[in-house]
């Protein structure tokens, strides 16, 4: 009866820790379109920091849940990316997000450039179209490449693909040809709650990358997804068929890594809008002063007027924040006066660092950006600051330093978008955020019928991580049998 009852006692224990490390596992990944910070985990040089910034109807779905993976600390480079499915039958692909840049590519079979493997620990997928049951080559007739090209294509017939290059901010490029293919995500339903849901979208095949996206890069991904405001982002292309509305948030944790992306009208937590600039490429927004600790920086009157290449951009890919030279001077001695026994170093001929050992929230001010509409973007020192090689390094950077397409703009990056919810209204032209606990859960209002479901946080369980969970649990049945022997 002993033997039993402790027999009874050992099997009763052993299955309930392998249920909670298979909850733990099971609950990694309990939401739609997982985001992951690309390098979390990796440490990186700052160099690399640098070379990585440089018709609507009632079937509109609830939302769209794509799931995050990666976290935006500045000190060890990092970028969010999400994982969508694409083709039929479907295969997952890890793409970075980025509000920065409009079309979605992935890299394509034919490319030889292209990374073949990712020290990030996911497997990477090369697209063939002659794997998909729906996958499409997009010819150059086609009313989209006229619009993408600014026109129709010299020499094009109707059996030629459409072309695409895409060039990056810090020099790197894809260049390939537009196909159409099923792109599989995972439609809102309930709370916490998604079913699987498809719709067709033109995306790039890449053939050949070069710069950071090549085959150099050994923390790789399979491509991009552009969320920028462009008729040829996937969002909009899913807007025109009705099968979505163009609204979407992210809360990208810079703690814990992962976070919300969806695609929705979310009505909590709430937030507070500004107007976007009109006419702009990119998600620009008019800054209208600088706030450091409790004073204003005194700037010139015209440094924050809107027009070409003026305003503020809202750009997830990138990981720091850019400011004008004439920004950024006086926000630095701003910072560094507050503490006059600091010993700075410049790290990399561009890094304003030192040595601090005591609290940064307490020994630094806050640095509060503002904008039309009495919105504002508290960055304090914990998420300004960042470790490297022993020391504090500055996140603001000075953009009259950048190359001539970036000298001198505002642009700010996950440095000051991380541990907040941005909301992109481009139903009424207008963006906004607030603080926010992205390792928390969203609510996301149906077109359809009013009800409001909640969306959670992910974080994208890379395959290393989840041959070490599942290592685990063989370890865990090895010893229990074990045991279960020992007891008999």
């Amino acid at each position: 009866m002993v033997m039993k009852m402790k027999m009874a006692e050992a099997q009763s224990c052993i299955l309930l820790l392998i249920m909670m490390i298979s909850f733990t596992i099971v609950s990694a990944n309990n939401g739609a379109f997982s985001v992951k910070y690309k390098y979390a985990g990796l440490q990186r040089s700052l160099c690399d920091l640098k070379a990585h910034d440089d018709q609507r109807q009632l079937r509109i779905l609830a939302g769209v849940d794509l799931p995050l993976g990666g976290i935006g600390r500045p000190d060890i480079l990092g970028l969010y990316y999400a994982k969508i499915g694409i083709g039929t039958p479907t295969k997952d692909y890890y793409v970075q997000v980025d509000t920065g840049s409009d079309i979605m590519w992935v890299n394509c079979i034919q490319c030889r450039e292209c990374p073949k493997t990712s020290s990030l620990g996911i497997d990477l997928t090369l697209y063939n179209i002659n794997e998909s049951d729906t996958g499409k080559l997009v010819p150059c007739d086609q009313e989209f490449c006229y619009e993408i090209n600014g026109g129709p294509l010299p020499g094009c017939t109707a059996n030629m693909s459409c072309p695409y290059l895409e060039i990056y901010g810090d020099g790197s490029s894809t260049a390939g040809y537009f196909v159409k293919d099923v792109v599989q995500y995972a439609r809102v339903s309930g709370d916490l709650i998604t079913t699987a849901a498809n719709g067709s979208v033109i995306f790039g095949c890449g053939a050949r990358q070069s710069g950071d996206l090549g085959s150099s890069n050994e923390e790789a991904l399979d491509g991009i997804l552009g969320f920028g405001k462009s008729n040829s982002s996937m969002i909009s292309q899913l807007a025109v068929t009705g099968k979505v509305k163009k609204i979407f948030a992210h809360c990208l944790d810079g703690t814990n890594g992962g976070g919300i992306f969806v695609i929705g009208h979310v009505v909590q937590p709430k937030v507070n809008m500004t107007p976007l600039i009109p006419n702009q490429p990119h998600y620009n927004v008019n800054m209208t002063a600088v706030q450091v600790g409790h004073d204003f920086l005194s700037l010139p009157t015209d440094v924050f007027e809107a027009g070409d290449r003026k305003g503020a951009i809202i750009d997830s890919g990138t990981t720091l924040a850019y400011l004008p030279e004439m920004v950024y001077k006086p926000l630095v001695s701003k910072i560094i006066s507050q503490q006059p026994d600091l010993k700075v170093h410049t790290v990399r001929d561009e890094y304003t660092c030192f040595q601090y050992s005591e609290s940064l929230d307490d020994g630094f001010p806050n640095v509060t950006l503002h904008f039309e509409n009495s919105v504002t973007l508290k960055v304090y020192p914990h998420e300004y600051l960042f470790p490297f090689e022993g020391l504090w390094c500055i996140g603001w950077q000075n953009s009259g330093m950048q190359s001539r397409d970036r000298r001198n703009m505002t642009l700010l990056g996950d440095l000051v978008l991380s541990n907040k919810l941005v909301l992109y209204d481009l139903e009424n032209q207008t963006i906004g955020w607030t603080e926010y606990n992205c390792s928390s859960s969203i609510e996301v209002q149906d077109e359809r019928t009013g009800t409001v479901h909640l969306v959670g946080s992910h974080y994208i369980n890379s395959a290393r991580s989840l041959n070490v969970q599942w290592a685990i649990l063989l370890l865990l049945l090895l010893l229990s049998t074990l045991l279960l022997s020992l007891v008999c």
